[in-house]
């Protein structure tokens, strides 16, 4: 029997070991940490359960073919979806901008905060409702697609092309001065750090209005451990606690992944599921560079790669008025010296049992980039700093919640601070990046087939592969490096 060796139990991981199983392969899950799931992950601090990744998950609308996918897999079979009526409220000098689930509901809201918009308003709307036509394909890529299948795709992809070719080369800051109103403009504008492509916001909210962007109850390890029982339930294994340090090779042939602690696998197909640059320069040892990719990773400015510091709290109250998500002006503080005059604060009210009878989680994410993970590198040199800086941040930001939500005082407390090099050490996530490159104005698209020149039996899957990333990427590209493998060996490949 062909067997397959897949380094990295995260998403991709995963799906690339269910359909390897599916077409009757016998493999085996590399995971580094002690349970699977990788970045889609959750822990527990204080009596709540904090969840790490899934802000939306894509895929979320009954008879698409994304939403089919996840039921294959078993993240989303029988799972109960929360559709919160806000993406986000962003309030700007006492304004509340609420953006809504419902498109026309949005529309009348704007054009009351704004009659002087309305038709820009009107246009953003329109925009919107055009792009709700795009749906993620999933099936099958480009490469291996007949000449009917790519054709009938690119009818598809018709509004989603038009509106990359008007917005894909305008940055948000441009495109959100189109409106008069000040919290108008500020709640597009903030979004993305200036320089980033208008689009992805018009692909964000398509994708939220239609409901095909929703949340999971249960949170994100439910979600990936769902993953890992069908994969189980297939005859799967999983080797957790086992981190892979390199790959032996013979010719054009990787023949052994060697762990950390000793162990060897042995397999006749190896998949890298796993975070790229740890890929090709960790495990390959830079012996097989692969030019898009490394030209992109030496770019940072226009293929930024995103991290965050998350703050968790506690609080002994409930939140049932207040939108799921909501960003506000607070006090300026500083965050490794630079200013954070604005927070976005979740709450998790629709999930009971993250927090004890009575109380409620929250998490605030604060976005950080290059320059930043180099701070946090420098910082941790000495680790005692390191911890203070984690512990004053997290004092920060309770305190401008307290300033917003003054009756939180005496009942509110930081639970956890999680900073990039967290990422990086439990995920090999290469500067703490929970995403793939992030669009900017000056970014080239990559539809990239995981397959490494020189070697005819390594496939790299996951987020990396394909903009915008993120987990609909990871789970797609697991099942299309097993695709690829049934191709190589010319047999059928069962998709369910």
């Amino acid at each position: 029997m062909t067997r397959i060796a897949i380094i990295g139990g995260g998403v991709a991981g995963l799906s690339a070991g269910i359909f390897a199983q599916l077409n009757g392969f016998e493999s085996v899950v590399l995971e580094k940490h002690h349970e699977p799931g990788g970045q889609c992950t959750g822990w527990n601090r204080q009596g709540y359960h904090i969840d790490g990744c899934i802000h939306w998950l894509v895929g979320t609308k009954e008879d698409t073919a994304i939403n089919d996918l996840w039921k294959t897999v078993g993240a989303l079979d029988g799972v109960e979806v929360y559709h919160p009526e806000t993406f986000l409220t962003f309030e700007h000098d006492g304004i509340s901008v609420p953006i809504y689930r419902d498109l026309d509901l949005l529309r009348e809201t704007w054009t009351q905060i704004s009659p002087a918009d309305a038709e820009t308003i009107g246009e953003f709307c329109d925009t919107i409702g055009q792009l709700q036509s795009f749906e993620v394909p999933a099936d099958k890529p480009m490469d291996m697609m007949g000449l009917l299948e790519r054709l009938r795709l690119m009818a598809s992809m018709k509004d989603a092309g038009m509106i990359m070719k008007e917005y894909g080369k305008v940055s948000l800051k441009e495109y959100a001065d189109n409106f008069e109103h000040p919290a108008l403009r500020e709640t597009l504008g903030s979004f993305l750090p200036d320089g980033y492509s208008a689009s992805s916001v018009f692909f964000a909210l398509a994708t939220f209005t239609k409901g095909q962007a929703s949340v999971p109850v249960g949170g994100s390890r439910a979600f990936s451990l769902r993953m890992a029982e069908r994969y189980r339930t297939l005859g799967g294994r999983i080797e957790a606690g086992c981190e892979i340090a390199e790959l032996d090779i013979d010719g054009n042939r990787a023949v052994t992944a060697r762990a950390e602690d000793g162990r060897t696998f042995e397999a006749d197909y190896f998949v890298a599921a796993c975070d790229a640059h740890f890929f090709f320069e960790g495990l390959l040892g830079g012996r097989y560079p692969d030019r898009a990719f490394r030209s992109r990773f030496e770019n940072p400015t226009d293929y930024p790669l995103a991290s965050q510091v998350l703050v968790s709290l506690g609080y002994e109250g409930t939140m049932d008025e207040v939108p799921r998500s909501l960003s506000f002006p607070v006090e300026s503080f500083r965050l490794l010296g630079d200013p954070i005059d604005r927070l976005t604060v979740s709450h998790f009210g629709h999930e009971p049992d993250f927090a004890p009878e009575g109380h409620t989680l929250l998490t605030c994410a604060i976005n950080q980039f290059h320059a930043d993970f180099d701070a946090w590198k420098t910082l941790s040199g000495d680790p005692v700093a390191y911890r203070s800086e984690k512990e004053r941040i997290g004092r920060c930001v309770e305190r401008a919640i307290i300033g917003r939500f003054p009756e939180m005082a005496g009942k509110l407390r930081v639970l956890d601070v999680v900073s990039p090099l967290t990422y990086e050490r439990y995920c090999n996530a290469h500067r703490g990046a929970f995403m793939a490159f992030l669009p900017t104005v000056r970014t080239k698209g990559m539809a990239h087939t995981g397959a490494v020149k020189g070697l005819r039996n390594v496939f790299l899957s996951g987020q990396w592969l394909q903009p915008p990333g993120g987990l609909p990427v990871a789970v797609i590209t697991g099942k299309d490096s097993i695709r690829r493998i049934c191709k190589q060996l010319r047999r059928a490949f069962v998709d369910r």
